[in-house]
């Protein structure tokens, strides 16, 4: 059987057109987040940032940065850097020339966990929004990133989880 043995019972509680949270999502997330590769976790969280029953995806980003610690978010800024491209990030950084966050992009090598802290999670908000105009597959490449934290995607809520778990489903039964 597939890498999805042993949790296909649980998928099938959130596929087709459930859509009604149920309490125990957060367990069954985790389960299925430990069963899945994080290609599938990412495709499920894209799914959340594009809902329209969800916050927009610059909140839902600026609200994982917000809740992750010093080292996720070190990587999640790391990874964005590396996503977006010294076009975008230039772009930014002129939209926001008073933005630490816009600066602390331009300069030269990794952001440190302890950089990171330092960061306003609305800066982040402002620069996923920013890149979203640039590109909106930027959605696909920040749920690549945050999948690799399932821990922090719970920080979410019951319905975001929700979403996800239908996605993750609906792909498997696909």
């Amino acid at each position: 059987m597939s890498f999805l043995s042993g949790i296909g019972d649980l998928l099938k509680q959130y596929s087709g057109g459930a859509t009604s949270s149920t309490p125990a999502v957060e367990q069954h997330f985790d389960q299925v987040a430990q069963a899945v590769p994080s290609s599938t976790v990412a495709s499920g969280l894209a799914e959340v940032f594009r809902s329209q029953q969800t916050a927009s995806f610059p909140q839902l980003a600026a609200q994982l940065f917000a809740n992750g610690n010093s080292q996720q978010q070190a990587g999640v800024l790391n990874g964005l850097v590396a996503t977006l491209g010294p076009s975008v990030i230039a772009k930014f950084a002129g939209s926001a020339p008073n933005s630490p966050l816009a600066s602390l992009l331009q300069s030269a090598g990794s952001i440190t966990p302890t950089q990171a802290a330092t960061v306003n999670p609305a800066d982040v908000e402002a620069l996923t929004s920013h890149a979203q105009g640039q590109d909106p597959s930027i959605i696909d490449r920040v749920s690549a990133i945050y999948a690799q934290h399932p821990v922090l995607i719970k920080s979410l809520g019951a319905a975001a989880l929700t979403i996800a778990m239908k996605k993750i489903a609906d792909s498997h039964n696909a």
